[in-house]
């Protein structure tokens, strides 16, 4: 493709606006061409961050206009379905923002309407992926210089949650990057999950029962085990620790300028994501472009992985009960291969 990508940025809230000024600003070979939102005065403020984009009711609406090549997914999950059935029978590329959908069954569906076509069209928006610390971590671990994983020890940390935030989405809107993430970094599928609680943080909300200690077991024997903490409060963390038989290597650290002061040393947090992940998240806009318009498509995580990933979710909300629960094993079919 020599033309410039037109992408439909389907969702105007925080995470479509971001992408759209992303899109406009910071990546190469594409542009937004419509904002995809019912709400019609939120369509009309992000597309302001985008001259000349159309805006749309629905992703039907645009694909009848011929108004875009391509569809960035950026609603919440719960609406993933009804958008990513129809752009698939249009047969455009698809970047879904995680979750792939909420559940394995739904997955399913997008699975059987995805395997109708060619080849794969849709990525998913796990971003850790194309963040260069965790792609560095992943090249150690997968030659051996530092010898053979043993243990992965994981935090994510949120300085706090909004009210929307429920018991079981420190699962499935939280641990669910660990659960893409941490089989990629060690090279095998989750065997197990167990969910334990340490002592409660005072400052955690009534509605919730947090922070959480997930234990996940790998196929290839490595244990992990992830602090999901959303009411930290001094800012958003997310760190891995690799323990390996010769070797520790640790990603996520705080960078930039450290003040020693005062007899005190200080050094900034991120409050946020979006801040955290910018570059990955570029990264992986430019690279799903890129694959779309040299005709791969999908340059990440495939529709399969986002199926993988809520089979471990539901067996991470069945932990949040009790006991250890073991994530569905499933053959990857060949269209995925």
């Amino acid at each position: 493709m020599t033309t410039t990508l037109r992408i439909g940025v389907v969702g105007a809230g925080a995470m479509g606006a971001d992408h759209i000024q992303r899109i406009q600003n910071r990546i190469s070979g594409a542009t937004v061409a419509a904002v995809i939102e019912p709400d019609e005065a939120r369509a009309r403020q992000a597309a302001a961050a985008a001259p000349g984009a159309a805006t749309f009711a629905r992703i039907e609406d645009a694909i009848a206009a011929d108004a875009i090549d391509a569809a960035l997914v950026a609603v919440p999950g719960p609406f993933h379905l009804p958008v990513l059935l129809p752009a698939l029978e249009a047969g455009l590329p698809i970047l879904c923002e995680k979750p792939l959908t909420p559940d394995s069954a739904t997955s399913l569906q997008v699975l059987e309407a995805e395997q109708k076509l060619d080849r794969p069209h849709i990525q998913v928006g796990f971003m850790r992926r194309f963040d260069p610390e965790y792609a560095e971590l992943r090249e150690l671990i997968a030659s051996g210089d530092a010898g053979e994983l043993v243990m992965l020890r994981c935090a994510h940390r949120n300085p706090s949650v909004p009210d929307s935030y429920l018991q079981p989405m420190l699962i499935t809107d939280s641990v669910v990057h660990e659960f893409d993430v941490v089989p990629w970094l060690a090279g095998s599928p989750i065997r197990s999950v167990e969910v334990k609680f340490p002592r409660a943080n005072p400052r955690t909300p009534e509605r919730l029962r947090e922070p959480i200690l997930v234990i996940m077991e790998l196929e290839n024997g490595v244990l992990v085990d992830v602090e999901m903490n959303v009411s930290v409060q001094f800012g958003y963390q997310v760190t891995t620790e690799a323990v390996l038989s010769e070797g520790v290597a640790r990603i996520g650290e705080p960078k930039g300028l450290r003040l020693w002061r005062g007899a005190q040393v200080a050094q900034r947090e991120h409050t946020s994501f979006t801040t955290r992940f910018a570059e990955a998240y570029d990264n992986e806009i430019q690279r799903w472009v890129d694959a779309v318009r040299a005709g791969t498509l999908v340059d990440g995580p495939n529709a399969w992985d986002g199926y993988l990933v809520a089979l471990a979710c539901e067996a991470g909300v069945r932990a949040l009960e009790g006991g250890v629960h073991a994530v569905e094993s499933a053959e990857r079919p060949a269209f995925y291969a």
